[in-house]
């Protein structure tokens, strides 16, 4: 299957300051991943800028005025204590987000079917009218909104595995039946949100796992709830949020993954993607501060998006 790996050097650029775990050597470590030989046939497209419509669809103009009017002009300025923006931030910003809307534009239109974006900062935690979390704007939400307004599908399935649950996409499309959220993520553990008991529309899928959970528990979440949820939903479009921070190696949290279950999780994504989407997969990076399960993760990630 054809798959592309979206990124830009702008995404690198961006500086969180010395000691903050989003820095850019995590997508450093993730394009040394994609370097590998296994890689090499996938084709590498410069991640374009979003445009004001299509972040206007999921964000208030006050979120992105703060991010794209208010420059930076040396240094660093904080939008909340963990949320840093520097001279380049808002560039980076603009290529994730645009890195998503185009690979959502080439998967409808057929260039190629599936697509990884190589991209920081994340996106999930960026709500409506907050960027928080280490996020500016939401990238898969722009994505899947963009979706419905440019190509008019009318089921997007959108699936986070990061380890901290994605408030800003839940607060998104809390009552857009068009869009199904489903998330597994530790609890409790940052932000907070993501109880089972949070079903939007009937639209949300929130699969919570307690702190020391491994793959057994993470599997099971996915067979007992998520992946029959999105199959009855039957996607046009399957959106992934892929943080890699579950993973057994990573500082900020306490679930244990391998890089064995985010190639089983992609598999079995994809196999609904067959079923529903002609295959259609996009996939973009949110969180992952361990180097080494980064590189590893990504690999695997990827590997079974090329089927």
């Amino acid at each position: 299957m054809s798959v592309a790996i979206y990124t830009h050097d702008a995404c690198l650029a961006h500086d969180t300051g010395a000691g903050h775990p989003e820095s850019s050597a995590r997508l450093a470590a993730v394009l040394e991943a994609l370097d590998d030989a296994r890689f090499a046939s996938l084709r590498r497209i410069v991640a374009p800028a979003a445009t004001r419509e299509q972040l206007a669809r999921v964000h208030t103009a006050d979120l992105i005025d703060a991010v794209l009017d208010e420059p930076v002009a040396s240094g660093w300025r904080r939008l909340d204590p963990d949320t840093v923006m520097s001279p380049a931030s808002a560039e980076a910003a603009l290529r994730a987000a645009g890195a998503v809307c185009a690979a959502v534009d080439a998967a409808m239109t057929g260039a190629h079917a599936r697509a990884f974006c190589a991209v920081r900062p994340p996106g999930h935690h960026a709500t409506r009218d907050t960027p928080m979390g280490f996020c500016l704007f939401n990238s898969v939400a722009a994505g899947a909104a963009h979706a419905i307004a440019a190509h008019r599908l009318s089921r997007v399935a959108v699936v986070d595995f990061d380890v901290h649950h994605g408030n800003g996409t839940q607060d998104i499309f809390w009552s857009d039946p068009r869009v199904l959220y489903a998330s597994s993520h530790q609890s409790p553990l940052y932000p907070g949100t993501g109880a089972r008991a949070e079903t939007g529309a009937g639209n949300i899928v929130n699969a919570p796992l307690r702190p020391g959970a491994g793959s057994a528990e993470f599997r099971a979440a996915y067979e007992d709830a998520v992946l029959p949820a999105i199959d009855r939903f039957a996607p046009e479009l399957v959106l992934i949020s892929a943080g890699f921070d579950a993973h057994r190696l990573d500082p900020l949290a306490n679930l244990n993954l391998v890089d064995e279950d985010y190639a089983w999780i992609t598999t079995r994504l994809v196999d609904i993607a067959d079923r529903h989407a002609n295959g259609r997969v996009v996939s973009s990076l949110e969180g992952g501060y361990s180097l080494t399960a980064l590189r590893e993760s990504v690999a695997a990630h990827v590997a079974a998006l090329a089927g």
